[in-house]
């Protein structure tokens, strides 16, 4: 006895579109995602061409005319000396955030992960300056500077050592203002890795413990592979926020001292637009500032895929 099996073909209702999609796919994608492109397009994009098509022309913020001069404003910025310096402290106040965060927040990360008392309170603790404004803890942290009555001077003082003039020298004023914003970010670098933590596998690392690895070949060469793509994540995202860092280098030294000894390119930008009123030099070094930055993060994501494969 044989039976046979009938198919039955529905037909294909609606229109198709592009490379034979329906329609109403893409009337859903441009309903869904219209909006935020929308809103890109207005606040973010349009502002980024109009920044770079400022950098040609020199303008007064109090005067309603600009005059267009060309390539003079980068011409300008590339032949002052106080340019170089600026970049030096820009490269050195970005690198040692991104590490020294990075750094800090694995191992604290690596440490309240196991199970000790307490931990969720010192989590807590540990993330909280994070959610804090970097204006109040600017602030904060004059005091802790303060070279007459301040935390760091009391404890330098009673090892018996010379506290630096943290507001006077400016090689000291930059590792404040670097070591404020890495106590002040921590917490983020801190977050990410421990939830990096929660999906690493831990019988790579029993395997590798049985098999007589050190610590160290186990952190290396079992555990960080595993949090590679956090670490990718984290280097750009805490580089973009470092080289963007404004309140807490305003509220403590305002770019001092000795004119540009804690000054980056982006306070730069606030100096020239609102104080000296070149909002045409300003936005020069905000385009070369986002030049630098989109090459650099091209190259993190390149190596994060390449990480991947």
């Amino acid at each position: 006895m044989t039976s046979t099996t009938t198919e039955r073909v529905l037909p294909e209702t609606g229109k198709r579109g592009f490379r034979g999609r329906p329609w109403r796919d893409y009337a859903l994608f441009a309903a869904l995602a219209g909006p935020n492109l929308l809103l890109l397009a207005l606040f973010t994009y349009r502002p980024l061409v109009d920044n770079i098509r400022l950098s040609f022309f020199d303008w007064n913020l109090a005067s309603p005319v600009s005059t267009f001069i060309g390539f003079d404003n980068y011409i300008e910025w590339f032949g002052r000396a106080d340019s170089w310096q600026i970049v030096r402290n820009t490269v050195i106040f970005t690198v040692f955030t991104v590490v020294g965060s990075m750094i800090l927040g694995l191992a604290l990360a690596l440490l309240l992960d196991q199970q000790l008392k307490g931990r969720n309170l010192v989590r807590s603790a540990i993330f909280a300056p994070f959610v804090i404004s970097g204006a109040a803890v600017g602030i904060a942290f004059q005091f802790v500077f303060d070279p007459n009555f301040g935390l760091v001077q009391d404890l330098i003082r009673r090892i018996g050592l010379i506290s630096p003039d943290f507001y006077q020298n400016p090689n000291w004023a930059l590792f404040m203002v670097t070591l404020t914003f890495i106590w002040k970010n921590l917490g983020y670098t801190f977050v990410i890795y421990l939830a990096a933590l929660q999906g690493v596998r831990k019988d790579l690392t029993e395997a590798a413990q049985i098999d007589g690895a050190s610590r160290w070949t186990t952190f290396w060469r079992v555990l960080m592979p595993q949090l590679r793509p956090s670490t990718y994540f984290l280097s750009i995202t805490v580089l973009l926020s470092s080289v963007q860092v404004f309140d807490i280098i305003h509220v403590m030294t305002r770019g001092g001292p000795l004119g540009t000894g804690t000054t980056t390119m982006v306070y730069q930008v606030y100096q020239e637009t609102f104080l000296n009123f070149r909002a045409g030099y300003g936005a020069t070094v905000a385009t070369l500032m986002f030049l630098a930055l989109l090459i650099l993060t091209v190259v993190q994501v390149r190596m994060m895929d390449r990480g991947r494969d």
